[in-house]
């Protein structure tokens, strides 16, 4: 999928991380252009990502998955419930189409402790299609990375709309506006728009050290950055010095931006930044973190390297706080 958006310089670290090679235009000044918007939906040429129960839709060919579908193919699936527009392309519009439940079947009986789910989704008599995990279609390798940014971009969009049908100022149904990019409530008229939740995820650094934790559910060994939801009235600095010392006891002055990364579970914004630790002393909060503790420069590579003498791992590529991680190993982080 090409891109009509001039690429920045393969320097940004939020390329790296996962959903984050979404270049299309996101055509912002069509979006209350109904006459253009229908024009689009049915220019042959235009594409939908179909997403169905927070899951997309894909089409096996051969021994490739492809998200992209056309309208009459989208609509042969199951019942559309919403279409929005998503942008364009060098080879024309996507939309995304949110299913009805009923279109997508749930196999198996979730496990309660297992930390992925391993339900089967299905569509009925549609041998050709698959309905993926999302996080498992970027960990696999199976869709290449400007079809997950896109994919991501459908998903957060219409979970948001699955789960914002009434208005919440009067409790009336709500009605899609903006090509998908606001809601609308008829009785009351207040309007509704998707949201992002941002969440600051860092590394405190002290000399040649970083801060590092891991939580019971990560894989066994792996360790990460910390963590936590921007709360409101609060800057992105602040949060970043609550969260470390809430979770940790480690104060920390400085901090610097480093990357960022749309995070499609359901619909955050990771904020990664590097922090100045101010002490050593770590005074763990079990009911947030199962262990925390300082990593050399060493540790970290062994870590990258998987030959850790502990058995410690780094997080996975798709992950912000990996490219964290190597960016301060590779002393690319911002200074302090």
């Amino acid at each position: 999928m090409n891109s009509l958006k001039t690429s920045p310089a393969n320097s940004e670290l939020s390329l790296a991380t996962g959903y984050a090679q979404n270049g299309i235009d996101r055509m912002s000044e069509h979006r209350e252009d109904k006459d253009f918007l229908e024009k689009l939906m049915q220019a042959a040429s235009s594409r939908y990502v179909v997403i169905g129960r927070d899951r997309p839709v894909l089409r096996a060919i051969g021994g490739e998955l492809d998200p992209f579908f056309s309208a009459a193919e989208a609509r042969a699936i199951g019942p559309v419930r919403e279409v929005a527009l998503l942008g364009h392309d060098e080879g024309g519009a996507i939309f995304a189409a949110l299913l009805d439940d009923e279109a997508v079947h749930i196999q198996d009986v979730p496990d309660e402790g297992a930390l992925i789910d391993t339900r089967r989704f299905v569509v009925p008599a549609r041998n050709d299609l698959i309905v993926h995990d999302l996080r498992a279609l970027a960990v696999e390798g199976l869709a290449p990375p400007r079809a997950l940014g896109v994919m991501g971009q459908a998903k957060s969009l219409m979970y948001w709309h699955a789960r914002h049908r009434f208005c919440s100022n009067c409790g009336a149904p709500s009605e899609m506006a903006a090509a998908g990019w606001r809601r609308e409530c008829k009785a009351c008229r207040a309007l509704h728009f998707p949201r992002t939740d941002p969440v600051v995820i860092m590394l405190a650094v002290h000399g040649d050290d970083c801060l590092l934790g891991r939580q019971s559910r990560f894989n066994k060994g792996m360790y990460s950055a910390l963590a936590g939801f921007l709360e409101p009235g609060e800057t992105i600095e602040d949060a970043v010095r609550r969260e470390i010392r809430e979770e940790s006891g480690i104060e920390c002055g400085k901090v610097a931006y480093a990357a960022s990364q749309p995070w499609p579970f359901p619909a955050s914004l990771m904020i990664g930044c590097v922090a100045q630790a101010l002490n050593r002393d770590i005074v763990v909060d079990t009911t947030e973190l199962e262990d925390c503790r300082w990593f050399s420069r060493q540790d970290v590579e062994q870590m990258f390297a998987r030959n850790h003498p502990q058995g410690f791992l780094a997080p996975h590529p798709l992950a912000i706080a990996h490219h964290l991680l190597r960016a301060w190993r590779d002393r690319q982080t911002p200074a302090l």
